[in-house]
């Protein structure tokens, strides 16, 4: 896949997620006319924990269209949920999945560039978002994660763009083989290897393969999926 559009563009500000009204920018709602990308992100979107949101690293996140029909079939009481926006995403993609997508890839869309850094490490807040208190788990589990870009080049959009491939150096490295690595062939030590090697990844996330490598065990996911008592 070369090319993707994105029929919705979303933004959120900060507001109480739950019922202990936990500080998050995940409800993000549809901009109608043109927006602007920066290093930081979309300029009047606002994330509601900077430590674990947003940064150069997660400027802008992206969910692919086809993943909702997924998930109504999976989790059928929770069906009508499963819409744009859903996922606190920004860009509503269409025409590509976490399959098409590779750590590294170039995309011109608009006048903006973007850069694939990762994909989404999804954190408990999904469990209040969706009433669910397995939801983070299961967005782990598929590995439909969306995935995050970094801005190279700041510049506008508008919902019903096109984004086309400038450049794609990992083409083995698509989010979906990312995930199944570190989720579920978790100690294969070539491809963590690899994966630790390759230029542009996010530090986070080379230290979590370099450790693997080093201690042959997986990490502790709890604190992040699990929702705080």
């Amino acid at each position: 896949m070369t090319e993707f559009s994105i029929p919705e563009v979303r933004i959120g500000q900060v507001r109480p997620l739950g019922i202990k009204g936990v500080p998050s920018g995940i409800d993000k709602r549809p901009v109608l006319g043109s927006v602007i990308a920066r290093e930081s992100g979309l300029v009047g979107d606002e994330q509601g924990d900077r430590r674990h949101h947003g940064g150069p690293d997660k400027a802008i996140h992206a969910y692919a269209v086809s993943n909702y029909s997924l998930w109504a079939t999976d989790l059928p009481e929770s069906a009508t949920m499963f819409r744009p926006g859903a996922f606190g995403e920004n860009l509503v993609v269409k025409g590509v999945s976490e399959a098409d997508i590779c750590l590294g890839d170039q995309w011109r869309l608009g006048t903006a560039l973007l850069e694939v850094s990762q994909g989404r490490q999804p954190c408990w807040k999904l469990n209040l978002r969706f009433g669910r208190p397995d939801m983070a788990r299961q967005v782990q589990i598929t590995g439909r994660t969306g995935w995050y870009f970094r801005v190279l080049e700041a510049g506008g959009f508008r919902p019903g763009d096109v984004a086309a491939l400038v450049l794609r150096p990992h083409p083995n490295w698509t989010i979906a083989r990312v995930a199944h690595l570190l989720y579920h062939d978790r100690l294969n030590m070539p491809d963590l290897a690899e994966l630790a090697s390759l230029p542009g990844l996010p530090e986070s996330w080379r230290r979590v393969a370099e450790a693997r490598l080093s201690n042959r065990v997986t990490e502790d996911w709890s604190r992040r999926i699990e929702t705080p008592d």
